[in-house]
């Protein structure tokens, strides 16, 4: 995968993160240091290791389906982006009250809850001949920058920038999935 890919696979794994931290700026009247570091690290760092995670798994049985592996990887990015997409149309009432807590157990509980994606990315990283700690790493960069601007854009601007972010992420899966699938096919 290259670069630019790699980037917006990072960008796209974000957005449910990224419309947490809207959520929870949204939920949020005065905003502190603290506040974004704890959203940056959490959902970065989850961003990061599940992709880990899912690499490690991949790697298990990848010698049981090389000659599939393209066909393995478009499936996975495509149903994740489609889950994002049908996510976003859904209708959602006002934030709950998990968005106005920053307590370890509800940031731990959301980061994990909006990493699952990241888990299966990772596993379809470990059928493309990837560096999956570089990967991994510009997952939890591009997630942490994400939602430090996610928390500022929620606490000015509200809520209803979420079903937009969710969206376009489900999107851009779905094009580097079909990316990955033709490329394997036709070069």
């Amino acid at each position: 995968m290259d670069l630019l890919s790699l980037l917006l696979v990072a960008c796209a794994l974000s957005m449910d993160a990224f419309a947490v931290s809207l959520c929870k700026g949204f939920s949020t009247s005065r905003l502190n240091l603290q506040h974004y570091l704890k959203v940056g690290i959490y959902f970065g760092a989850f961003q990061a290791l599940m992709p880990l995670l899912g690499f490690y798994i991949g790697q298990s049985f990848s010698s049981f389906v090389d000659k599939i592996d393209h066909y393995i990887a478009f499936i996975l990015l495509s149903l994740i982006g489609l889950k994002m997409i049908k996510e976003s149309r859904q209708k959602k009432d006002e934030c709950d009250d998990s968005c106005a807590d920053f307590s370890h157990k509800t940031m731990s509980f959301l980061a994990l809850a909006t990493s699952i994606d990241a888990l299966a990315i990772g596993v379809s990283i470990a059928f493309l001949d990837e560096n999956i700690f570089f990967d991994a790493s510009l997952i939890g960069l591009v997630t942490f920058v994400f939602c430090v601007f996610g928390l500022k854009i929620g606490n000015k601007f509200g809520y209803h920038l979420r079903e937009k972010a969710e969206f376009i992420g489900g999107l851009v899966l779905i094009l580097i999935g079909f990316k990955i699938l033709i490329e394997h096919l036709f070069f």
